[in-house]
């Protein structure tokens, strides 16, 4: 834009007017005692007065749980050592399932192989199918639950059935090798592992199956393994000898909706807050809309196997 050259990009007035962060401004404005004209004025008041700030931050992103209690923000000078609404329990699964109906919710495009969406109705269906196979499989509050899986909709699915049981939720990327998986994961002594059979990278398919049978047979705590299939329609059995693959489906009558009695728990310390706002010169501040980029289509369905290996498999959508 003429007269500013670090200025890539500013929204329609419209626009700006009706982001959410306008929105917030405009509420913030009358919590606090002073007024709130642009992002700069409302870093301020959140430095300010952090504890205002974030009672106000709870009830606008409208947060479901147990509180926020009497207290927004515990010893708001330490960092770390600054506890976040420390009266207060929630659960992520619940919060972020919050919707249900036929609207995207994952969007997802493996490099230029595979397109899929997942509406919040179907992750709410595939998520309750897995809930249910981790309780089956005796995981409750505080047990950990890994992954070895890239960025698609499956390892959203297995997180949030995860965190709905308030289970710990780690994983890696499939290109880690087999002693950088166990010592991530060997320190936590996972009951659930989820692992895919090849990832695309690069135009390549690079197969992960292979180093599988080592990495389950050295963590002594596994129960069971879940394969995800990505790269191949069906698992070869060729690629892991040491694995049987015996599919059975879960029964049709336990597709019941995604379970709303969420495991809460007190939330954890984080250090995180607003990002002052950017210093450019010859400029002033502007505020920038951020977009959340989600990921899937298609239902996905949940097969079980047994006895050590589980199929979870998501058939491609059409287009």
């Amino acid at each position: 834009m003429p007269g500013d050259p670090a200025l890539l990009w500013r929204p329609s007035s419209q626009r700006a007017a009706s982001a959410n962060l306008s929105r917030f401004m405009k509420e913030a404005e009358v919590c606090s005692s002073s007024g709130i004209a642009d992002y700069a004025a409302l870093w301020r008041w959140s430095i300010d007065s952090p504890a205002e700030f974030w009672r106000l931050v709870w009830n606008f992103c409208g947060v479901i749980g147990e509180g926020p209690g009497d207290l927004a923000l515990e010893r708001p000078d330490q960092m770390p050592g600054a506890r976040f609404f420390p009266h207060a329990q929630l659960n992520f699964a619940e919060n972020l399932l919050r919707r249900s109906d036929s609207s995207d919710a994952l969007v997802f495009w493996g490099e230029d192989r595979i397109r899929r969406r997942m509406s919040w109705s179907a992750l709410h269906a595939a998520v309750s199918q897995l809930q249910q196979a981790l309780v089956a499989e005796g995981v409750k509050a505080g047990d950990r639950v890994a992954a070895i899986l890239p960025n698609m909709p499956e390892a959203i699915i297995a997180m949030l059935a995860a965190a709905s049981l308030g289970a710990i939720w780690s994983s890696c990327s499939p290109d880690f090798g087999v002693q950088g998986v166990l010592d991530r994961f060997g320190q936590i002594q996972p009951k659930v592992l989820f692992a895919v059979d090849g990832c695309f990278y690069n135009g390549k398919t690079p197969d992960a199956l292979g180093k599988l049978p080592e990495i389950a047979a050295r963590l002594s705590s596994l129960s069971r393994v879940v394969v995800v299939p990505y790269i191949s329609e069906s698992l070869r059995s060729t690629a892991s000898p040491k694995l049987s693959l015996f599919p059975i489906i879960l029964p049709a009558t336990n597709r019941k909706p995604w379970s709303t009695n969420a495991c809460r728990s007190t939330i954890p310390s984080i250090s995180s807050f607003l990002p002052a706002p950017p210093v450019r010169p010859n400029a002033s501040s502007t505020a920038r809309e951020a977009r959340s980029c989600s990921t899937s289509r298609s239902t996905s369905s949940i097969v079980i196997s047994s006895p050590a290996i589980e199929f979870f498999t998501s058939p491609p959508a059409p287009g």
